[in-house]
């Protein structure tokens, strides 16, 4: 008997044991590819910056650096934690916790390749899944997950009692209300490209080659959910709850040891996530764009790396070359742009979609490749009938002075100015006084 034989397959989430060994096997393997990924991803992006500046980056601890994450958990660990006064304690405890558990389970409805099919030694041929579940509303979990995590940050900047933190969070809450509103609209498009919520469902409608994923059928809502990611994760030029030009450190200003370690530990764990995210719903998943994986299922997560791994450079690149914008001005980006380009992406494929459906698949490529022209032809003429800002005048300072405080802090300057005037005076009247100075000066 083989896989083939439909009575010798048993489903591994109906036998207790096997699902039980799948949890445990599954959730080990996920965490230690999420803090490997971490651990090194920090590297990387040091290293990158680092290339991107002409300087070395961290090469000291191990061979090459690469035992950098390591020396860098170890300082953690045994630094002091400091608990600022009038912080609410148990909520100053909770808040990392809160950051992180949301970036570790948002991907438990992600597949992470086909299904595989492992003998044992019963005779019996078990059906194990790549991944945790798939649940036929994953999409609705991964809004409801991502949304969670601003809490953390808003309960960490709130409980630290620090102006700063404070300012970061109410910063944090702002954005993830701007941007959500562009995410959550932007994933109607692969949901009604594959008809469904699963996220299965949508990995398999773009299987085969690669022109079947959805990039190549709606770039646009590609690019606002890549966009509406990052600003989610507050990952530069999005990192406004942070600024350490404007804020300290934002959010974490109050926080050392390993709650901070936590704080960092979410923001990695939370860009491979969305990478995760975004190549599922427009890059096929763990598919490789030639059909491979269907013949070789354990090709999928390698793949599925494969794919992350440049989606991370982009970030790192994006955080070494854009600057952070102003507050106001990202807050205009998401409400002005973002928004409305994110409904035109959802009209686009909802008429993209009528027109294949009358008119078969040549008819939508090309509906496709019309409305591309049209919303690039839009964008430009936009942005070229955009005014420039207006410049204000600043009113002029070298006016007369008048007014009682100009006379008084002129009178107490003057007063204050009599003692080095007069040493001064004192030093040149000296005899010899002037040349001693400058031979000891020589």
């Amino acid at each position: 008997m083989g896989p083939n034989d439909p009575n010798s397959i048993v489903v591994c989430s109906a036998h207790s044991t096997c699902s039980t060994a799948h949890a445990i096997v599954t959730t080990l393997l996920v965490f230690f590819v999420l803090l490997t990924g971490f651990a090194y991803t920090t590297v990387l992006e040091r290293r990158f910056i680092s290339f991107m500046q002409s300087r070395i980056g961290p090469n000291r601890a191990g061979p090459k650096g690469l035992l950098q994450p390591v020396s860098e958990g170890i300082k953690l660990i045994f630094k002091e934690e400091i608990i600022p006064d009038g912080a609410d304690k148990v909520v100053y405890s909770f808040a990392p916790l809160l950051k992180l558990v949301p970036s570790l389970i948002v991907l438990a409805v992600v597949p992470l390749g086909p299904h595989l099919y492992i003998p044992w030694f019963d005779d019996k041929w078990y059906e194990i899944a790549q991944g945790f579940t798939d649940v036929n509303v994953g999409v609705l979990w991964i809004l409801a997950v991502t949304s969670i995590s601003v809490y953390g940050i808003t309960l960490a900047g709130w409980a630290s009692n620090n102006k700063y933190a404070l300012l970061g969070a109410l910063r944090a809450s702002a954005s993830m209300i701007s941007y959500e509103l562009s995410l959550g609209t932007v994933f109607a498009v692969p949901i009604m490209l594959a008809g469904s919520m699963s996220i299965g469902d949508i990995i398999d409608k773009q299987s085969g080659l690669f022109v079947n994923w959805y990039i190549f059928q709606n770039p646009l809502a590609a690019i606002i959910m890549f966009i509406a990611l990052m600003a989610e994760i507050s990952r530069a030029p999005f990192d406004m709850p942070e600024a350490e030009q404007e804020l300290v450190a934002g959010h974490i200003t109050e926080y050392s040891g390993m709650k901070f370690a936590l704080f960092f530990l979410a923001e990695y764990v939370n860009m491979i996530g969305i990478s995760v995210i975004f190549i599922t719903m427009f890059m096929g998943g763990y598919e490789d764009g030639f059909g491979l994986v269907k013949g070789a299922p354990l090709l999928a997560l390698p793949i599925l790396i494969g794919k992350v791994i440049p989606l991370l450079i982009i970030m790192v690149w994006i955080r070494g070359t854009i600057f952070r914008p102003r507050y106001d001005r990202l807050m205009a980006f998401g409400w002005k742009v973002m928004l409305p380009l994110s409904l035109l992406a959802v009209m686009w494929t909802a008429v993209s979609i009528v027109i294949e459906q009358e008119g078969g698949s040549i008819a939508y490529l090309i509906s496709v490749a019309v409305l591309f022209l049209i919303v690039a032809a839009l964008g430009y003429a936009f942005n070229r009938g955009t005014a420039p800002e207006s410049v204000i005048e600043l009113d002029d300072f070298e006016r007369e002075k008048v007014g009682l405080g100009y006379i008084v802090l002129q009178f107490v300057g003057g007063l204050l100015s009599v003692p080095f005037v007069a040493y001064e005076a004192f030093k040149h009247l000296r005899p010899g006084g002037s040349e001693k100075e400058a031979k000891a000066k020589s």
